[in-house]
């Protein structure tokens, strides 16, 4: 059922990284903002005269159990009307007309297999939500593979924060990599960290590992992912999808 408008505002802003901030949403009209981790809501922002190319939709980066706020994860697109808008227009107690929740990109009913959940940039928005969701109701679980891909270590998000989820959560690893820089966790692209966990499972088992991949970036990285891992031998249901840009 598609949700109505309704109005919301903003609380709380932070910068998450050089380009990227945190913006808290509380929508006043109801007492429970209810959504399923890996939801989005949409903006309707006022950056043009036709509808359609006023809207803006972004995954919700916080969990359920939070009453009527939630948390989005923008990054600033070099001259994006709406993200332009939200980064030099909007402050602490600016309204937004918003609609939501919305999307499948969604867990399955029972966590029966790995889930290798990979993202890049503020793709990871609905991992976050997902993950501490799986925590906080103690949800059984096969293992949990974060695969974050980005260019530099001053682009990584949520990384201490994710880090010490890594401490609590069985089963649960962090793969941040960089494609741009040095460090002494992983680098190049997110590709070669789930190929070779595959690799290693499937050595040890002598057979194709059962998992499920939820992707969630950029095209080229989405389409790139999904060709990949039907050609380790998947099939197609076993891997969903969300889309940016």
């Amino acid at each position: 059922m598609l949700q109505p408008w309704r109005k919301g505002y903003v609380t709380r802003i932070e910068q998450e990284t050089w380009n990227t901030r945190r913006f808290w949403v509380k929508v006043p009209e109801v007492e429970q903002f209810h959504f399923l981790p890996g939801q989005f809501v949409t903006l309707d922002l006022p950056i043009h005269e036709k509808p359609n190319r006023r809207w803006r939709s972004y995954s919700i980066a916080s969990w359920p159990d939070e009453g009527n706020e939630f948390e989005l994860l923008i990054v600033h697109l070099e001259g994006g009307a709406g993200t332009g808008y939200l980064f030099h227009e909007v402050t602490i107690g600016s309204e937004l007309t918003l609609r939501g929740p919305q999307g499948v990109f969604t867990l399955p009913a029972e966590l029966d297999k790995d889930l290798y959940f990979i993202c890049t940039g503020t793709g990871i928005a609905p991992f976050r939500s997902m993950l501490h969701h799986i925590e906080r109701h103690n949800i059984p679980h096969q293992g949990l593979h974060l695969i974050f891909g980005t260019r530099a270590q001053s682009d990584l998000l949520y990384y201490e924060e994710l880090r010490a989820l890594e401490e609590r959560l069985p089963d649960f690893h962090f793969h941040p990599t960089l494609s741009r820089e040095k460090w002494d966790g992983c680098c190049g692209y997110v590709h070669a960290i789930y190929e070779e966990r595959v690799d290693f499972n499937f050595k040890r088992l002598g057979e194709l590992p059962p998992a499920r991949f939820y992707l969630c970036g950029w095209k080229a990285m989405v389409d790139e992912a999904k060709e990949r891992i039907l050609k380790l031998g998947y099939d197609k249901k076993d891997v969903t999808l969300e889309l940016y840009g």
